[in-house]
């Protein structure tokens, strides 16, 4: 048996499946203020409503927002190094430059574009480094060189330096988190870098959730690409959880509508994700990301948010409105159907006989004509976001998940087939229970008479396989479930970018409880 469990804004879910992926039971809890406790409430309520005997639990997987909140917030940031190895300089939000503080150092190093060193690094100044790092009290740092997808040779060389001076120091590389483009892939290490502290609090927490509901089974968290990092690694890389909540939606509607090419519409309390499934995973962001001002380039899930949910707020005047204020996890406070004044989404979906939630007799005064207007103005806004996520004429087919999904009719303008499964309310956390475990190489590549496209293909393949292995997949389930290539024209000679993703089954005689965890059992 595994629990899957997601964190949202308005609620916290929680799923249990069997062995062979069935969902035995799934429970819809608030999202408290401090969000841990919301997962203890939670675990509580599904493992006493399925009286299951705790043994049976064989990992606890979740998806949670602790990371992406703290860097939209500017709270609970670890004060950061960062270490370039070239120049120029990149420009962050002002309020985020004073959450951070950041230590900024330009350093000797990097490597063109084919490999060849820009110029040697200087041992003598990383260490004159170390010392300006340790005067100012830094215990995390971020490294980034040119080019370094290409070779991460000077990246290693000086975490080395840095880590002899300073043996406590945790250092973020920016070969190992962002792709090609230096200023971005640097910008997602340093946020990557700021975070570290604080994963290790939120590990430590959520273990210390599934110890107090008797469960010792291994714990993962979600990545945004649709598979899963165990604790250990989401101590080393808390950026990769950022949009994990969408992925996990698509993944848990990929799963209960039985559809690998679909979008898929999330509709929560407060937003709406629309995000487009390719192979059963979410189609990824060709393009940088902006994640709290700061702009980024590792990977990301395509998906269109707006703030429209069950507990989006609706105005009449001067024109009709609904969202983006949301009343969010007071929906069974304030909505008009729980006894509440304030006219909300699930108001209008109640009045307008979509949904059977609260009581309907407290909606019957609503104007028929707003509530018309309401419902038909909400599908629209779906529809409308469904036609932007397409990448060709041809129409897809939608299943929409979440608890905001009553507030949907069974028909969609423009849309050939509309599904709305079971569990739907859910699926997020049935995404993170089924999650796997990927591997994946971004690299560029010299194609030429000592390496041919094949050649580069097949090491790419290879080196995505090891990777899923070494993080945990069984070898035997392993398959490549992308490949992308991209010629850089911009580069001197046949240079070609090279994207492969590689997935396989969670290795569970592999995994380590927390209590197996040598950070956990020290704090």
């Amino acid at each position: 048996m595994r629990i899957g469990i997601d964190v949202g804004g308005t609620h916290t879910d929680a799923v249990l499946l069997d062995q062979d992926m069935n969902v035995v039971a799934g429970i819809k809890t608030a999202t408290t203020a401090d969000v841990t406790g919301g997962v203890v409430t939670a675990l509580s309520t599904l493992l006493e409503g399925s009286r299951l005997d705790r043994g049976r639990i064989s990992a606890v997987m979740i998806g949670t927002t602790h990371f992406t909140n703290a860097l939209v917030t500017r709270r609970r940031l670890a004060r950061t190094g960062v270490v370039r190895l070239a120049l120029p300089t990149s420009a962050w939000p002002a309020e985020l430059v004073d959450a951070v503080r950041p230590v900024v150092r330009l350093c000797h190093g990097g490597h063109e574009f084919d490999g060849r060193p820009i110029s040697p690094l200087d041992p003598d100044e990383l260490k004159r480094v170390a010392a300006d790092l340790a005067a100012h009290d830094i215990t995390t740092v971020a490294i980034s060189s040119v080019f370094s997808p290409v070779t991460a040779e000077a990246e290693l060389a000086a975490a080395d330096i840095l880590r002899a001076e300073l043996p406590h120091l945790r250092v973020s590389l920016s070969h190992q988190i962002g792709r090609i483009r230096m200023l971005e892939r640097e910008n997602a290490t340093v946020v990557n870098a700021c975070l570290l502290d604080l994963a290790d609090e939120i590990v430590d927490a959520f273990a210390a959730a599934l110890a107090a509901v008797g469960v010792r089974a291994p714990l993962f968290l979600s990545q945004n690409d649709g598979t899963l990092m165990d604790a250990e690694y989401t101590r080393r890389y808390p950026v990769r959880t950022f949009a994990s909540g969408p992925t996990n939606s698509m993944r848990g509607a990929a799963f209960l509508a039985g559809l690998a090419d679909a979008a898929v519409v999330d509709i929560g309390g407060t937003t709406t994700d629309v995000g487009v499934l390719t192979g059963g995973y979410p189609r990824q962001a060709g393009t940088d990301v902006d994640i709290a001002g700061v702009r980024t380039n590792f990977r990301m899930p395509d998906v269109v948010s707006v703030g429209l949910g069950g507990g989006s707020r609706v105005t009449r005047r001067p024109e009709l409105r609904i969202g983006p204020d949301s009343v969010g996890y007071q929906l069974t406070e304030q909505a008009l159907v729980f006894g509440g004044r304030t006219l909300t989404a699930t108001d209008l979906a109640v009045a307008a006989g979509l949904a059977e939630v609260g009581d309907r007799s407290l909606v019957r005064g609503l104007d028929r004509e707003l509530v018309r207007r309401g419902a038909a103005w909400m599908a629209d806004r779906v529809a409308g976001l469904v036609d932007q996520m397409r990448l060709s004429a041809e129409p897809l087919p939608v299943v929409i998940v979440g608890g905001g999904a009553v507030l949907m009719p069974a028909e969609l303008p423009g849309v050939p087939e509309v599904r709305i499964p079971g569990h739907h309310g859910v699926a997020n956390a049935i995404g993170a229970a089924i999650g796997q475990i990927g591997g994946e190489v971004d690299r560029l590549f010299l194609i030429g008479s000592q390496l041919t496209r094949d050649d580069v293909l097949d090491q790419a393949r290879a080196e995505a396989t090891d990777l899923a292995v070494s993080a945990g997949a069984v070898p035997s389930s392993v398959e490549i479930v992308h490949v992308d290539e991209i010629h850089v024209n911009y580069l001197p000679g046949n240079a070609v970018r090279v994207i492969v993703r590689a997935v396989g089954d969670l290795d569970l005689g592999r995994a380590r409880t927390p209590e197996e965890d040598p950070q956990w059992a020290t704090t």
